[in-house]
């Protein structure tokens, strides 16, 4: 199955911080001093370009085993820094798709090679970027098979219209199998409450698959 990593363009936020302006109130400033300003005069530039930014999160985005199986698909907004040295930090998504897309979406930015930094008054600064990157199966809309869920090493617990059921319970409501877009997101399933039918001990992992209630 083929997978695909959609970049559309960057989303430049324009924060910086550790620059300085002309004005005389800033004399005083240590190079420990964090600000945010609205523009830049040089923005950040990853190694050959955009073309090879969006080349480098394509040829390198590991999709999720538990995604692909349980077939998640969904955009997460990342925000990103490029600090004074032209490094990737605090990577954050800013929503939820699930099955481990976020921290696949950290991992990918913050391993980039090193970036050229924004130059702000001839010093380097840092700049937040926001970036979506769509993760998608590709082709047509795909189908998740409650056979294929029941006999992988992970364990799952599924939310139908706010109600938690057993994999055989959804199983009955949803048939052998259902289109993988009604998944709204899967995260991880703790049990807090110690619910007998839900304990999985021989489950590597456990998620709460999540349906779109319409």
């Amino acid at each position: 199955m083929k997978l695909f990593c959609f970049l559309p363009v960057l989303l430049l936020t324009c924060q910086l911080s550790h620059a300085q302006d002309t004005t005389s109130t800033d004399a005083g400033k240590t190079k420990n001093d964090s600000r945010v300003f609205t523009s830049v005069e040089q923005i950040p530039e990853f190694p050959g370009g955009y073309q090879a930014f969006s080349n480098y999160l394509a040829k390198n985005l590991q999709y999720p085993k538990v995604a692909r199986l349980i077939g998640v698909n969904g955009k997460l907004l990342v925000s990103f820094t490029v600090d004074e040295g032209g490094h990737v930090i605090n990577a954050t998504p800013r929503n939820c798709v699930g099955a481990g897309c976020e921290a696949e979406a950290v991992r990918l930015l913050e391993a980039s090679p090193v970036w050229r930094p924004a130059i702000q008054n001839g010093r380097p600064v840092r700049v937040q970027f926001n970036v979506p990157i769509s993760f998608s199966l590709g082709g047509a809309p795909a189908t998740t098979y409650i056979g294929n869920l029941r006999n992988s090493k992970y364990g799952f617990v599924f939310n139908i219209k706010g109600v938690l059921y057993t994999i055989d319970e959804a199983e009955k409501i949803l048939g052998r199998s259902f289109p993988s877009d009604q998944i709204e997101v899967a995260e991880p399933f703790y049990n807090y409450n110690k619910v007998e039918k839900f304990e999985m001990p021989d489950k590597k992992e456990v998620y709460l698959i999540i349906l779109k209630k319409s």
